[in-house]
């Protein structure tokens, strides 16, 4: 059998690019809604995932307060605003887009994702950022065997999984907790979220003979739809243990073309 591939899709979104939302986009703060738009847009200012931008028209409760400073962001040159929505005030909150930006997103305004106290794509809420619509997860289930060894101790080995393909990401193996080696795993409070998969219930850390390994695995016990076949399943992060698929062990993160294992 052919070694597992460690190499995935890139990014391919430059940035600067602009792009219709075909989806209503609303945000909210204090249960008001501060603006209610069919007419956003995505704006790429990194290449990894866009962010909402919103016709200034299109603000329902929130009023913006030019605070006079110009800074040039990914996209082009933006003016810095303060939100007012009723008796809350938030800084810095967001960016009015101003001569020099892309054509399309001139007189539109970005929000500072956490300035906001909840987003919503039609009527489901969105986490941590805009979901790219060039990004693709695919979970899938496997016949390939995963073994995670760590310090030399075996952590997991599965005859099966589920693999995740994130677009931009390594693949994760995903395993059903009967064989994962909970014993030896520290329980963490850590908690993630992730705009594809949602809300992480669980981290797991492992304390070996020479030194602490801190949130080396987790699981989603309720992920979004999309990713529903990894429900309950644990998944360790590559970069961080051992790795065997199928008997061979994946190459390390620093050399993804296999010539050499860490």
């Amino acid at each position: 059998m052919a070694v597992e591939s460690v190499l995935y899709p890139s990014l391919i979104v430059p940035i600067g690019h602009v792009e219709p939302v075909p989806r209503r986009i609303r945000g909210m703060i204090g249960g008001r809604v501060v603006f209610d738009t069919r007419r956003a847009l995505y704006v790429w200012e990194w290449p990894a995932y866009p962010q909402f931008s919103i016709p200034v028209e299109d603000l329902v409760d929130g009023v913006l307060r030019d605070e006079g400073h110009t800074e040039q962001r990914g996209a082009g040159p933006a003016r810095r605003h303060t939100l007012e929505v009723g008796s809350e005030v938030r800084a810095g909150a967001a960016w009015v887009w101003s001569e020099g930006a892309p054509g399309p997103v001139r007189n539109t305004v970005r929000f500072e994702w956490d300035a906001l106290d909840s987003w919503f794509e039609e009527d489901e809420p969105v986490f941590v950022h805009p979901r790219s619509p060039y990004t693709r997860v695919d979970a899938l289930r496997s016949s390939s065997a995963v073994r995670v060894e760590l310090d030399g101790v075996v952590l997991a080995e599965a005859p099966h999984c589920v693999k995740l393909f994130e677009t931009g990401l390594p693949t994760r193996y995903y395993l059903d907790r009967t064989y994962v080696d909970r014993t030896r795993l520290r329980h963490s409070d850590t908690v993630t979220r992730c705009p594809y998969k949602g809300t992480t219930s669980g981290y797991w850390s492992f304390d070996g003979a020479t030194a602490s390994h801190e949130d080396i695995a987790w699981t989603y016990d309720f992920p979004t739809p999309q990713a529903h076949h990894i429900a309950g399943l644990i998944a360790f992060y590559n970069e961080h243990v051992d790795l065997y698929v199928d008997g061979a062990l994946l190459p390390g993160p620093a050399d993804p073309t296999g010539a050499a294992s860490r």
